[in-house]
């Protein structure tokens, strides 16, 4: 009778503490640090080395994310990198795995792990975007395998380690990457935010500090540089885990290839050259991005001038508004019932509508594809010379930095 009231006890006791005895808030610290090394796992393995092969890494770290993704997720690299590349080449198609713009901001943000599942099955999908993942003995005999086998330890090893408690661990550890990664960045991270640049969809940067979801925050920065291992471009942002790529690296555990192109300057040239051309089309999505501080400056410089003239209507100082908005955008992602009312903001300010002209004739330097080189220096030195004749201090500036720039 002691031996199994001492038993029940000791049943009761493990329940209630598990093996290790953790205080609510240890827990809750416990908890994230493990969620934390799942997101790193994601962001590090699956997406910056295997996807867009930005890093290589070692064994060490290597197997031990996918030793961990499999515990943790359940997911088969195969898989998640091939869904990811279609995501990049079909971008907000009808093709796009996961786009609010297609299937809508609700159903990404709710349903992303079904949109994600359903894509894993298609196997037209992973025989063209999955090649050159892991094909080793333990991935075909284990970790794609036995998917549900490694969460399943993973419950196992939560409840041994906390007792009841360990299921809402366990729980939390499961929904966190349905949930930031499939629901939140592929929902939000194409609808709501800020951008950097002007990518050639809809992606944002959700906050200026990746630390959270890894740096998958900075979304937009990734969509304009997929193949750079670090996300985080400007000064004032922070991508927690190019610090862990980054200590690898200096341990001999990881080996960058790739990051986000520099802008550099340097003397004035008198006349933009061959080498001025190759450094702005290589930056071209800084270089537009400082141009959009321009527009953006002449915009408020407008909408002063217009309160201070006293005259202006309500309407002219909201069309005014939305032109600081939107005019420093691609026309095409000017929303259409937009339009009207920024034409006619431009349409108030001769220097406002030259500036947005010239913009489009800037970008044409890398958006035509039928004109020689030697063609494109002769258009971008005749864009020189008339943003320096055209008497708008913004743009006289502007030619003089692209005649800085070189590769």
């Amino acid at each position: 009778m002691n031996v199994l009231l001492t038993l029940k006890d000791a049943l009761v006791d493990w329940l209630a503490n598990g093996l290790i005895q953790t205080t609510w808030w240890q827990l809750v610290v416990i908890t994230l640090v493990l969620t934390h090394i799942t997101i790193a796992s994601v962001t590090i393995f699956l997406h910056r080395s295997q996807a867009h092969r930005s890093l290589d890494l070692h064994a060490i770290p290597s197997h031990f994310f996918r030793f961990w993704l499999w515990l943790a997720t359940g997911q088969v690299t195969k898989e998640w990198v091939s869904i990811h590349r279609k995501h990049h080449a079909k971008c907000e198609t009808k093709d796009d795995p996961h786009s609010p713009y297609t299937y809508g901001i609700k159903k990404v943000l709710t349903e992303g792990a079904e949109l994600y599942r359903a894509e894993a099955k298609v196997q037209e999908t992973k025989d063209k975007f999955g090649h050159g993942t892991p094909d080793d003995w333990i991935e075909r005999n284990l970790y794609s395998r036995y998917t549900w086998q490694g969460v399943g330890l993973m419950l196992i090893i939560d409840l041994a380690l906390f007792g009841a408690v360990g299921l809402t661990v366990w729980a939390v550890q499961m929904a966190w990457i349905p949930v930031t990664a499939a629901g939140i960045i592929n929902g939000l991270g194409h609808w709501w935010g800020y951008r950097n640049f002007e990518a050639p969809d809809g992606s944002t940067n959700l906050t200026p500090w990746g630390i959270i979801i890894g740096g998958e925050e900075l979304h937009n920065n990734h969509h304009t540089y997929p193949t750079s291992a670090k996300f985080s471009i400007k000064p004032y942002e922070f991508d927690i885990c190019w610090g862990y790529i980054r200590a690898m690296e200096m341990v001999g555990l990881a080996k960058v290839r790739k990051t986000a192109p520099v802008l550099r300057t340097g003397a004035i040239k008198p006349v933009a050259d061959s080498k001025t051309l190759e450094a702005i089309i290589a930056n071209r999505y800084e270089v537009m991005a400082k141009y959009a501080r321009n527009l953006r400056e002449a915009c408020g410089g407008e909408i002063k001038r217009l309160k201070a003239d006293g005259a202006a209507s309500a309407a002219s100082l909201a069309n005014m508004q939305l032109a600081k908005r939107w005019l420093h955008r691609d026309e095409d992602k000017i929303p259409a019932h937009l339009k009207a009312q920024v034409a006619s903001a431009m349409a108030q300010t001769p220097a406002l509508e030259k500036l947005v002209t010239m913009r489009e004739e800037l970008r044409q330097l890398w958006t035509r594809t039928n004109v020689s080189a030697e063609q494109l220096v002769v258009d971008l030195q005749a864009w020189c010379r008339k943003a320096e004749e055209s008497g708008i201090a913004a743009l006289q500036e502007f030619s003089l930095k692209l005649k800085a720039a070189h590769a």
